[in-house]
């Protein structure tokens, strides 16, 4: 019966279907030998798939299956509507309301026939849809930013929008980051600091640990100037460094519950892996619906000036000037599409003498670029050597100004280069003819590495100052204890340092260049200067350059200052603000737009590139670098992951027995055959579904032929009849 019924409904759409599709018509002439339709054996589809099929093209034309008839089309849609009519929602079809409805009705007949724990689980399973569809519409107006994220959208288009959404992204992880810190070390501390809970301190004290290597100097409590204050403030220096805000603070060995021992060091080492790993795999979630549209879109190649003058419209868009700019962007994507043509052209028809010179000023310019990257890299160095050296120097011995100059001397040399390095990788990427969409994902590949490349740069001088000593004087305790009694305190202290000079540069040119520079071509843009100038572009690459160094330092310091992710909190929060500020109120968009889907891929690509990096110092620095002797919750270790080994001790021997094995050669060799069997599958699958893909596409390029051939026979039998 209900089988009965569902053919019934789609018999209408069959028919239909056989009027409209050139392949049912075929179907029809020669299984039912109507009239006969000898002209659709010409079809650009029917022979295109007669020379690929020759072997099985008598057995095809007996039954008629070389072309897929409409009725052996509605009869499996048929089938495949009543099989899985109980496991997916009948809004999914692609049916008018009145079948729907029947459709509907027929579900209804079914479940009269089925058992009372079948009937539970359909009922149990519509309740979970309905409450989680529920849920989904109460969590999107809890959306933070909801309204200024829809303004924004409707304004500037979704490519800008699309930065805004990555920064609350960034908003959203920290804070998570900061909720994993705050329960795993920094809670169990405060409960007992503070008397809350029935807890106490534990303290270790080694004996194998000299005495000179327990030397921790603190800061002085005598007369403090008040520009002193504001010294320690941005460099996290004097009262700041006595704070929870470091990790010199948490100099415990662990917290003495009634039942239990909390293991602080562990903890504190546990939630630096918690916090790498949940970034990475949030990470890469949220790529992957990216990465996706991105490789569809990178094969369309022949369809773009299709894709950009018939869907490259922003629908979303309700202001007149973003109806311009996005008009201008679609002509500038056009241009560049052509001259990318023009430029694939002009390599195919390059001579052997032209193709070397060409290669030869891309040698040359590319070892001008390793050459400035070489000398900011050593100017990072010297910078810090310097500082590092005269930073000891008391403050009543330097005015404030001579201070805080060295002090952030880092931070400056950092900023400056990655201020001027990107304008010179701009003026070099024009002489290397390269096509426009090329240069642009060059040239903020560049950038990529100098903004990330800095801060690991800072982070291994400063590791090569703390492990080298004048006179074998590191052989007591490891590392320079003179200069750095606790090295992980001074290194948070350079992470804090670089994220509150980056707040204050981004804050400083907004409103001492962006304001400024609009009022001048607002209200003197009758003056040459001001023209040439112009407003200052929205440039969505470079903003995101910007967060992403900011986030990368973020993941180095976490481990040095737990407290901050915080901080990089608040700082995203504050840029969200100024940064839409700035943008309704001084900028206006770059005609350069990135679309939505393309922009999110790149920015969470780029983001993770700076998450590797960031993983290497840490790793180097928990690994191998002894740990502080002065400070700290490692201290009775000599390194930060000996913690590990330590704990896996005091488990059961069955329990150590499996860890061995899991860790040992004789499991990693097969997990890792196994796991190379499995990525070839994939692999090889990916590969099955990509000559899926362009089948498809030849399927659909043929049909496009079809209409036009049979467009064409329509047309001269009019023509005949009118004779």
């Amino acid at each position: 019966m209900n089988e009965s019924s569902a053919r019934a409904l789609l018999s209408g759409r069959s028919r239909s279907q056989s009027f409209l599709h050139p392949e049912s018509l075929s179907w029809d002439s020669s299984c039912f030998a109507s009239s006969p339709v000898d002209f659709l054996q010409e079809l650009p589809s029917y022979r295109s798939i007669a020379r690929k099929r020759t072997n099985i093209l008598s057995r095809d034309k007996q039954c008629g299956t070389l072309l897929k008839p409409a009725d052996s089309y509605s009869s499996q849609m048929e089938e495949g509507i009543t099989e899985n009519l109980n496991s997916q929602s009948i809004r999914n079809y692609a049916l008018n309301i009145s079948e729907k409805r029947r459709l509907r009705d027929i579900q209804e007949t079914q479940m009269k026939y089925l058992s009372e724990w079948d009937q539970w689980k359909r009922y149990s399973s519509k309740s979970w849809k309905r409450f989680t569809e529920k849920a989904r519409e109460m969590a999107a107006h809890l959306e933070l930013w909801r309204e200024d994220m829809r303004s924004i959208d409707g304004k500037f288009g979704t490519g800008i929008q699309s930065y805004f959404s990555f920064l609350r992204f960034l908003v959203l992880l920290n804070l998570v980051i900061f909720l994993i810190i705050f329960l795993l070390v920094l809670l169990p501390v405060l409960l007992t600091k503070y008397k809350i809970t029935n807890s106490s301190f534990v303290f270790i004290p080694s004996k194998a640990i000299d005495t000179q290597c327990t030397v921790y100097p603190r800061s002085s409590s005598a007369l403090i100037y008040f520009y002193t204050y504001i010294i320690d403030l941005l460099s996290g220096t004097g009262f700041l460094e006595e704070t929870n805000l470091f990790y010199g603070r948490y100099t415990i060995d662990g917290v003495k519950f009634q039942n239990f021992t909390y293991d602080l060091p562990l903890a504190y080492l546990l939630s630096t892996i918690a916090y790498l790993a949940l970034s990475l795999l949030w990470i890469v979630k949220r790529s992957v619906e990216g990465f996706k549209i991105s490789l569809i879109r990178s094969e369309e190649h022949s369809q773009s000036y299709c894709n950009k003058i018939f869907a490259g419209w922003d629908f979303c868009i309700t202001s007149h000037s973003m109806a311009d700019v996005k008009h201008s962007s679609l002509h500038y994507e056009l241009r560049a599409d052509l001259e990318e043509e023009r430029i694939r052209q002009k390599i195919a028809e390059r001579t052997s003498e032209e193709t070397i010179r060409i290669y030869s000023l891309r040698l040359f310019l590319n070892c001008i670029v390793l050459a400035v990257l070489a000398a900011c890299f050593y100017a990072i160095y010297r910078a810090t050597i310097f500082s590092q050296e005269h930073m000891k120097k008391e403050i009543d011995e330097m005015v404030f100004g001579e201070n805080l100059l060295i002090l952030y001397l880092p931070s400056i040399v950092i900023t400056l280069a990655n201020f001027i390095t990107p304008m010179i990788f701009t003026k070099i990427i024009h002489y290397e003819d390269y096509s426009p969409g090329f240069e642009i994902r060059l040239t903020i590949l560049r950038c990529v590495f100098m903004r990330l490349a800095t801060i690991c740069v800072l982070v291994f001088t400063l590791g090569s100052k703390i492990t080298s000593c004048d006179n074998n004087s590191c052989e007591l305790c490891g590392y320079n204890q003179k200069l750095y009694p606790c090295w992980e305190t001074q290194v948070g202290q350079e992470m804090y340092k670089l994220m509150i000079f980056d707040l204050i540069i981004i804050l400083a040119m907004t409103l001492f260049v962006d304001f400024p520079r609009k009022l001048l071509v607002t209200y003197c843009s009758s003056r040459k200067l001001t023209q040439c100038w112009g407003q200052q572009e929205f440039a969505i690459p470079d903003n995101v350059l910007g967060i992403v160094y900011g986030q990368t330092i973020c993941w180095i310091g976490a481990f040095f200052s737990p407290l901050l992710p915080a901080i990089a909190t608040l700082k995203f929060i504050i840029i969200f603000y100024v940064k839409e500020m700035s943008l309704i109120h001084t900028c206006r968009p770059s005609p350069k737009q990135f679309r939505a889907s393309n922009s999110n891929f790149f920015f969470l690509l780029v983001l993770l590139i700076g998450l590797c990096l960031a993983i290497i110092p840490l790793t180097i620095s928990m690994a191998h670098i002894p740990s502080s002797k002065a400070c700290g919750p490692f201290t009775n270790f000599n390194t930060t992951w000996d913690v590990v080994p330590k704990t896996v001790s005091t488990f059961p021997s069955s329990l150590q027995s499996l860890l061995h094995g899991v860790t040992s050669e004789a499991f990693a060799v097969p997990f890792f055959m196994i796991i190379c069997l499995i990525m070839f599958y994939f692999i090889a699958l990916a590969g099955a579904h990509k000559r899926v893909v362009v089948q498809l596409r030849e399927q659909l390029s043929l049909e496009s032929h079809d209409k036009r051939y049979l467009i064409q026979k329509l047309t001269e039998a009019q023509r005949d009849v009118r004779k």
